[in-house]
């Protein structure tokens, strides 16, 4: 999955995550599965009520308009996403994150025919692979690309931290706290240590030790680094 960041006319710098190629492709077949579901129902319809096979052509194209604007239809109307897309948790918005207007659907789905129908998808999945923001011809041409909605959360973003098999904790008041609140305590303290800002450290040990209740007898930084692996352990190990 390729990230990347775009500046928006307020100068916000905004992340962005763009679907993987893979994402892309099963949330299409998932919407290939369900158009041709769609036909083969229509087919045993026609079939069930006799219809005459001059008649037959006029209603399957009348039927065929559904599938044929499927995409269209369902992202204008579905907020960027398909029954695929939705499945996948990837949807269709603009490089600015914002929601595309029709008429980048239309220029998405229009160039449809030769991202993926003529080519069946390889000009798309070159293109993508080699664009960097997960674009197609399509995406390129009405300024769209596909993210991916999944919270990817990165290890230093969790409560977890490395401590060894013959661990003794030290601390069970640890569990006076929450995930969410170690949660918060790791941040900032994670945060204080790469600055080398010590005087937060310390505040932040004093705080925490005052909820626990505790004196610590070793210094701020050892003692957060002891709360961290202690909370691990009760609430993980036991």
């Amino acid at each position: 999955m390729d990230n990347f960041q775009i500046e928006t006319a307020q100068n916000v710098s905004i992340q962005q995550n763009a679907a993987g190629i893979g994402e892309r492709i099963l949330a299409y077949l998932i919407d290939i599965v369900i158009i041709i579901a769609y036909f083969i129902m229509m087919i045993f319809i026609l079939e069930a009520i006799a219809v005459e096979l001059k008649d037959q052509w006029a209603i399957m194209l009348i039927l065929g308009l559904p599938p044929f604007l499927y995409f269209l239809l369902w992202e204008t109307f579905w907020d960027g996403k398909t029954p695929g897309k939705a499945t996948m948790k990837i949807k269709v918005v603009r490089l600015d994150g914002s929601r595309p207007a029709f008429s980048n659907y239309l220029i998405r789905w229009l160039l449809r025919l030769l991202d993926i129908s003529l080519a069946f998808g390889g000009v798309a999945v070159v293109t993508i692979l080699m664009n960097g923001r997960g674009q197609r011809l399509g995406d390129m041409a009405a300024g769209t690309t596909v993210i991916s909605e999944k919270q990817h959360v990165k290890l230093s973003q969790t409560i977890l931290v490395d401590i060894p098999e013959d661990y003794v904790p030290v601390y069970s008041q640890v569990t006076v706290f929450s995930d969410e609140e170690i949660r918060k305590i790791k941040t900032i303290y994670t945060d204080a240590k790469r600055e080398g800002n010590h005087s937060v450290i310390l505040e932040l040990s004093k705080k925490v030790s005052s909820l626990m209740d505790v004196t610590p007898n070793e210094k701020p930084l050892h003692f957060v680094d002891r709360v961290l692996a202690d909370y691990n352990y009760y609430t993980q190990k036991l």
